[in-house]
């Protein structure tokens, strides 16, 4: 099973930028499709941004479109979510996921592995 490790996150103003990172390791990752979602308290967790195992096929949440920009590096085994023009109603837990299978998903029971998330807080 791949293990995940996200980083990056913390506390900005709105209108803001941050990039988290994912590093994965114990498996092949060039196989995976990957993913990030985001738990607010209180609320479930949603989907936020995919990327297929080529980082040729992306797809966004119509919340963070042409906000967030999803990569990957399957050399250095990593994927990354860059946030710009941050708001207040983007803080939120942040999990990186990976899927067994080389397609990207924006559902949320298609990932087979989380990692333990990383807290991004924006403030007005």
């Amino acid at each position: 099973q791949v293990q995940l490790v996200e980083s990056g996150g913390g506390l900005v103003q709105a209108g803001g930028s941050l990039t988290l990172s994912c590093v994965a390791s114990g498996r092949t990752f060039s196989s995976y499709g990957m993913g990030w979602f985001r738990q607010a308290p209180g609320k479930e967790r949603e989907f936020v941004a995919t990327i297929n195992w080529s980082g040729e096929r992306t797809y966004y949440a119509n919340s963070v479109k042409d906000r967030f920009t999803i990569s990957r590096s399957n050399a250095k085994y990593t994927v990354w979510l860059q946030m710009t023009s941050l708001k207040p109603e983007d803080t939120a837990v942040y999990y990186c996921a990976a899927r067994y299978v080389s397609s990207q998903s924006a559902e949320r029971y298609d990932y087979d592995s989380w990692g333990q998330g990383t807290q991004v807080t924006v403030s007005s």
